[in-house]
């Protein structure tokens, strides 16, 4: 009887893994989603193609960039980038680049030379088929009304500069934005919001920054709707890992933010970094509230 019951209960056993592997192992829901290439920074500066074939490998259908100077995007010239991404068959979509304002830049509030590398940039991220470009950093150590309405002003004329070629421009927060300026009881974050033209300047939310910076990215999806067109999905490190971040709830209020596209990154990992990757966007292709397309 005990061995009759021991091998039933190791058939039931075996039926149960067999019907959980056959669930880990079933076919994906395909989803537009792209990835940040820092992801993968150490594994593109050994070997630019087999790096960009490994994320269309996992399922990425496009990718932002990190890495641009004197007009190249990872040492290729425009033309050549997007022709190595769309050959993996993924797009270009994306790029993280900025040129910041010197003090005094900021006491005159003289943009002449930035917005001068400005055009050069923009001509070169045209050239590589990019539809945004997001400025990820910020001179917000000593951030004040005064100083902060001048870098709000220049986001302005970037974004001007942008949309006179057909892109996007945005910003990238990370936990600094959510601290308050120097003179006031506003959040550098809510200063920007308020002080940028939502026609000219969209925001990039980095989630898990946003998180860390003790703010709710439901809460600014609801208090500046239509402001958020990129997110930066991430978590401390695979995403869904760490249970810091309600991606359900902000998933579910896609539609208020304004999202268009939703950019994995992956700045620290548990695995490998090409498996870290394709964990996060397995995570995102299994969320039910994760559409297959964002942008309209």
């Amino acid at each position: 009887m005990k061995k009759l019951f021991l091998a039933g209960f190791a058939v039931l056993l075996f039926a149960a893994c067999s019907s959980k592997c056959g669930e880990k192992n079933r076919e994906l829901p395909g989803k537009d989603i792209s990835l940040q290439l820092y992801s993968l920074r150490d594994d593109i500066s050994k070997n630019f193609d087999s790096t960009i074939n490994l994320a269309a490998a996992a399922g990425y259908t496009s990718i932002e960039a990190a890495s641009y100077g004197n007009g190249k995007f990872y040492g290729k010239t425009p033309e050549e980038f997007k022709k190595a991404i769309e050959d993996a068959g993924m797009q270009v979509l994306s790029s993280h680049v900025c040129r910041g304002l010197d003090s005094v830049e900021v006491a005159h509030h003289d943009f002449t030379a930035a917005l001068a590398w400005w055009d050069t940039t923009i001509m070169a991220h045209e050239a590589a088929g990019m539809k945004y470009i997001v400025s990820p950093c910020f001179g917000i150590a000593h951030a004040t009304a005064n100083n902060m309405k001048v870098w709000c002003d220049y986001l302005n004329e970037v974004g001007k500069k942008c949309a006179e070629h057909g892109i996007q421009y945005g910003y990238h927060n990370h936990a600094g934005e959510f601290t308050l300026m120097k003179d006031s009881n506003m959040k550098i974050y809510d200063y920007m919001l308020e002080n940028t033209n939502p026609d000219l300047v969209f925001f990039q939310m980095d989630i898990y920054w946003a998180i860390i910076g003790d703010c709710s990215p439901v809460e600014y999806f609801n208090k500046y709707p239509g402001r958020f067109k990129m997110l930066h999905v991430k978590d401390y490190k695979e995403l869904g890992q760490s249970g810091m971040v309600g991606f359900d709830a902000i998933f579910k209020n896609t539609d208020v933010a304004g999202v268009q596209q939703l950019v994995v990154e992956v700045e620290q990992y548990n695995y490998s970094p090409g498996e870290s990757v394709k964990m996060s966007l397995d995570y995102l292709r299994e969320c039910p509230w994760v559409k297959e397309k964002y942008e309209k």
